[in-house]
């Protein structure tokens, strides 16, 4: 690997892995890391605080933290990176505890996009939050095997290498014991694990994942194998970058809008549809004495960086992806293009991504889909409909994208740190 690289940064990612298994403890691990940077939490039904520092609002999967510098105006602009904090997995259905045959088994609902056979003779824990009858959120993280999907063998489906066709509803049942099911025996094992009585909890939002833990991969250990890499790795990415602008003296106030449900289409109170990231940045305005004429003119001088994990060019697929564009695994960030708008990058964009990786002294690549090959979206196009704001998607280059475990290079989570770093702190000088 000839581009810079800072095995620290990838470790410290691997440990944010490790501790995120639902977007609620994505948002918690992030959490941490901004209060150590000097950042403290404000409630959303609180009065916003103009001042100078660093701050951070939590609702549900979603976080949103900025960094007012000194002297910031109530018309300064904003940069902001967007990520998500939620993978396609399998979630718990409201009746979970099911099975036949002499199996536990437990109902789970497909999250997202997922790639089924990943998540087949996987050890899986459980995670998520279970929510108590005095409207408390309590974190759970079973990180022990305790569900499995068994796979049918070979013998009982002769054609199964021929192509594997799975029944959502049939074939995804994990197992995770002996005997009949029991009405609550899943709740009561969860309260169990984090000690509250079954009776005070009245909600959950559970889902399961994969225990295996990240690692590094390879004769030489440039890759990286873990589960959520899509999109914990644009997270943590982001959290660091602003982390490092903290009390420095920006031309911006650097904003992370890490949001849930991207996965599904971002339409709920912590997705990108949401109004929150644009309440977030009127009230930042409103609390340094600005109105709506600041704010207008805060949004037009505004940037959006949107950062999600797009497609290495794969070795055993070359054919899937475009001839001119193979952004290559360790190659630096890649910039995102569709020109039918399912991503947000002109232009404009590409040369405001570009200086920031030249600062950065990171190299970038460019990817832009086969014509034959339909291309996803991100919260790119919402982020620049919803507010007006200028936006170009980015992301690191992985392949396995939406299996239950991924594989990118090493060192490219901390090259798209530096990049991000660079486009947050522009300007900026060390006070």
């Amino acid at each position: 690997m000839n581009a810079p690289f800072d095995r620290a940064h990838t470790d410290e990612l691997m440990g944010f892995l490790a501790g995120s298994p639902s977007p609620y403890h994505a948002v918690a691990s992030a959490a941490q890391r901004l209060e150590k940077a000097g950042f403290r939490q404000v409630e959303e039904a609180a009065p916003f605080d103009g001042t100078a520092g660093g701050r951070y609002l939590v609702r549900g999967g979603a976080l949103i933290a900025w960094y007012v510098p000194e002297g910031a105006a109530p018309s300064t602009p904003f940069r902001v990176v967007g990520a998500h904090t939620d993978s396609p997995n399998l979630r718990i259905k409201p009746h979970p505890d099911a099975g036949t045959l002499g199996w536990k088994q437990l109902a789970v609902e497909i999250y997202g996009g997922t790639l089924l056979n990943t998540w087949l003779d996987r050890d899986l824990g459980v995670s998520g939050r279970l929510v108590l009858r005095d409207g408390r959120h309590v974190l759970v993280r079973v990180d022990r095997p305790l569900l499995r999907v068994p796979q049918l063998a070979v013998h009982l489906d002769r054609q199964v290498n021929e192509g594997l066709k799975l029944d959502r509803q049939r074939h995804m049942m994990p197992i995770w014991g002996l005997g009949g099911p029991r009405e609550g025996e899943l709740i009561e094992f969860l309260s169990a694990e984090v000690g509250v009585a079954p009776g005070e909890v009245l909600g959950f939002d559970l889902m399961a994942h994969s225990v295996e833990p990240p690692a590094y991969l390879g004769r030489d250990r440039e890759l990286l194998a873990a589960p959520r890499l899509d999109n914990l790795l644009s997270v943590h990415a982001a959290v660091a970058a602003l982390g490092s602008v903290a009390g420095s003296s920006p031309r911006h106030i650097p904003v992370v809008a890490a949001f849930d449900h991207e996965e599904t289409g971002s339409q709920s109170d912590t997705g990108a549809e949401s109004p929150l990231l644009g309440s977030v940045l009127a009230r930042s305005v409103r609390s340094r004495g600005g109105g709506l004429e600041e704010e207008a003119r805060a949004l037009a001088a505004s940037f959006c960086l949107s950062s999600d994990t797009g497609h290495a060019v794969h070795p055993n697929y070359p054919e899937r992806h475009d001839p001119g564009h193979h952004p290559i695994a360790g190659g630096g960030p890649i910039l995102k293009v569709n020109v039918n708008q399912r991503y947000a990058t002109d232009g404009a964009g590409r040369a405001v991504f570009a200086a920031a990786c030249e600062r950065a002294g990171v190299p970038w690549q460019s990817f832009v889909s086969n014509n034959a090959m339909p291309c996803g979206t991100t919260i790119g196009p919402i982020t620049a409909a919803r507010h007006g704001i200028a936006t170009v998607d980015i992301g690191a280059a992985i392949l396995s994208m939406h299996s239950a475990r991924e594989l990118c290079a090493a060192n490219d989570p901390f090259l798209l740190a530096n990049a991000m770093a660079a486009f947050l702190g522009e300007g900026a000088e060390e006070s």
